[in-house]
């Protein structure tokens, strides 16, 4: 059975009319240190041992929170969670070529990547 972790990545995907001042609450309100992207717009800020990524998505019309969970075999961890019955949501977002990983949703619809122990998005 693969093994699973929380990864070091949040990623809160914001409307439109909501970007702006969740950015500013992050950086001038909290005064959060930022963090690097490793390219695309993303706007990111230090949040204790993790990354808080923050996207503007312009179809959305209410924020939503993603996050990272690592393993140590993506194919196996990939079979365990068919055999569990989680929902795959692959098209939500393009991954990068040759990312070992793929989308899921939890029973109540929050987005997680699953990727390998030795990558990251950031």
């Amino acid at each position: 059975m693969p093994s699973f972790s929380g990864g070091r990545n949040i990623a809160l995907k914001v409307p439109p009319h909501q970007y702006d001042g969740t950015i500013r609450f992050y950086r001038d309100v909290l005064g959060l240190a930022p963090a690097t992207a490793p390219g695309g717009d993303a706007i990111g800020f230090r949040f204790g041992s993790c990354n808080l990524w923050i996207d503007r998505v312009e179809t959305m019309s209410q924020a939503e929170l993603w996050l990272e969970v690592v393993t140590n075999d993506p194919r196996a961890a990939a079979a365990h969670l068919a055999e569990a019955d989680v929902v795959r949501c692959d098209a939500i977002e393009p991954l990068p070529e040759g990312f070992k990983g793929f989308w899921i949703a939890n029973p109540c619809g929050i987005v997680h990547l699953i990727g390998a122990q030795e990558q990251s998005w950031s």
